[in-house]
């Protein structure tokens, strides 16, 4: 049987690279047969690497069947996974984020958790001096994976190792890591082609703080206006996002990478209270301004209050 790998729901572009690494691993060094998938269609940034890479887009799936074999990346977050994982035979995860809980397999499997920006970077180790093999555009996407979870460096999830990796493969790659860097953002700047709800889910996580249930959307960008330009429209969107997702809100954070800090829209004294007693934040507007945020991970979901 073919193993299927996936990241999560939404997927950026650690889950839609990250499945291509390591199927390229199982399938080239390890001989076994295996196939990228996407849990949904790919951001923009996501989809200018598959396009700059020559790398063909993964079949997109919206469940799994009972048995299939599965690889799970970029994620252990049984939410984030087809509504019928814990009856596909799980046989590995390779993450980055917390332990959730709530996953069942069928026996005991590979699990590997590491403190890293990147699953690219987690899987560069694993795969050791196999790496060398890589052909370009593997590597131009393990690259892309790594400079996008750590926003070029700039995000506090940044580590040396992350950052050593990136810099050994757009060596190998002959690539100025900040040119593309620029153009990678260019990319995923560019969101006009979206609808309100598919920015609200574009980058997004559901998270609970006691009984209230939010979903936490990212947006990261070099463009924030072309996001904040639309914060009447996106407010007004949020409640119908919540309703269909079965949420209590929206919290949006436009993330400015170049100015390293978050805008929170604040459509009603609950995000108001959010806000304040999350991140000390005085808000007097519509909208918040939150200095050196940038990392949902690390600074927006261990710190929210209700």
């Amino acid at each position: 049987m073919t193993t299927l790998v996936f990241g999560h729901k939404s997927p950026d572009t650690d889950s839609t690279g990250s499945p291509i690494l390591w199927a390229w691993y199982l399938n080239t060094v390890l001989g076994h047969s295996a196939e990228p998938a996407l849990l949904g269609e790919p951001n923009t940034e996501a989809a200018f690497m598959l396009s700059h890479w020559n790398l063909p887009k993964p079949q997109i799936i919206g469940d799994v069947a009972d048995d299939q074999a599965v690889i799970i990346v970029d994620t252990n977050n049984p939410a984030e996974l087809p509504d019928n994982i814990n009856n596909a035979d799980i046989q590995a995860i390779i993450d980055h984020h917390k332990l959730v809980g709530g996953l069942e397999t069928k026996g005991p499997i590979d699990i590997t958790v590491r403190p890293l920006a990147c699953t690219a970077t987690i899987m560069i180790d694993l795969i050791g001096d196999a790496a060398a093999q890589m052909p370009d555009n593997v590597k131009g996407a393990a690259l892309t994976c790594i400079l996008s979870d750590t926003l070029e460096f700039r995000s506090p999830t940044t580590t040396d190792h992350d950052r050593a990796v990136a810099e050994r493969l757009a060596g190998d790659l002959g690539l100025d890591i900040a040119a593309y860097a620029a153009d990678m953002f260019a990319a995923k700047s560019d969101v006009s082609a979206f609808s309100d709800a598919e920015l609200l889910r574009m980058d997004s996580k559901e998270y609970a703080v006691g009984d209230t249930k939010f979903r936490v959307s990212v947006l990261e960008t070099t463009a924030p206006g072309i996001v904040l330009d639309r914060k009447d429209s996106l407010m007004n969107s949020m409640t119908a996002v919540a309703a269909e997702d079965g949420v209590d809100q929206v919290l949006l954070f436009v993330v400015d990478i170049l100015k390293e800090e978050a805008t929170l829209l604040v459509p009603n004294d609950l995000v108001k209270s959010v806000a304040s007693k999350s991140f000390g934040a005085d808000v007097s507007s519509d909208t918040v301004v939150l200095p050196g945020i940038m990392s949902r991970k690390k600074q927006i979901i261990p710190n929210l209050v209700v």
